[in-house]
């Protein structure tokens, strides 16, 4: 990939170009006419093989990934795996996912769960925990009494798992901006206007405007990167 900002432009490699990670970090990708999923809903036909190095590398840089339950409902989300390149890069087995969930609604058969080789977290709260059944393979951290405090549960992972990584929801990152827990957004641009009706917002229920500060971009295979640095509120 090529470094356009800051200048003088160079040749990177993702690896290079993300490694210094901060606390919160958001990936997620959109159409040119910004639609955060394609006309499938869902992201695989986005940003093609640019964006998913890009999306790979972002998870073995993390020590965690963050997704909604919406997200894990589709059951299109599978364990994080690694490459042997990847995985000689971080040092060890993939980073865990951590479902936020309300209810505790989740379909427990599904890989994400089962076939993990670093086993699934679920966020949830007190009053889920104590009326759910989750398999033994699943960890639990409990953050709220009767919905999830999200910035107790964020609090939680990080201090096992400094470096978070969102990858949505569009729900999950609009809470995350709105109680100013974010640090860095990572935004893929795709070279396509997508049209027709199946856009989804990049993020929901974010009432007021947040601040962003571009800090670098690349381009690769016609995909623009941008890292936005996010003002706390």
């Amino acid at each position: 990939m090529r470094r356009l900002l800051p200048e003088p432009p160079a040749r990177t490699d993702p690896w290079e170009a993300y490694a210094d990670v901060p606390g919160v970090r958001v990936g997620m990708v959109m159409s040119v006419d910004g639609s955060a999923t394609d006309a499938e809903g869902w992201t695989d036909g986005l940003g093609g093989e640019a964006d998913f190095r890009v999306f790979r590398t972002l998870r073995a840089l993390a020590d965690v990934i963050l997704v909604g339950a919406g997200t894990a409902r589709t059951g299109r989300l599978g364990p994080a795996r690694l490459g042997s390149g990847l995985r000689h890069r971080r040092g060890g087995p993939p980073a865990p996912i951590a479902v936020v969930s309300r209810s505790l609604d989740l379909d427990w058969t599904l890989p994400l769960f089962t076939a993990a080789e670093t086993p699934t977290i679920v966020v949830t709260s007190r009053a889920a925990a104590a009326a759910s059944r989750t398999p033994e393979a699943v960890r639990v951290v409990t953050a709220g009494e009767e919905d999830v405090d999200l910035r107790a549960g964020v609090r939680a992972l990080r201090a096992e798992y400094p470096r978070l990584l969102c990858e949505g929801g569009p729900s999950l990152v609009g809470s995350l901006l709105r109680k100013g827990l974010v640090d860095e957004l990572c935004l893929s641009v795709a070279p396509t206007l997508l049209g027709g009706d199946h856009h989804t917002r990049l993020v929901s229920g974010l009432p007021a405007e947040v601040a962003l500060d571009p800090a670098a971009v690349y381009l690769d295979e016609g995909v623009l990167f941008l890292r936005y640095a996010v003002a706390r509120t």
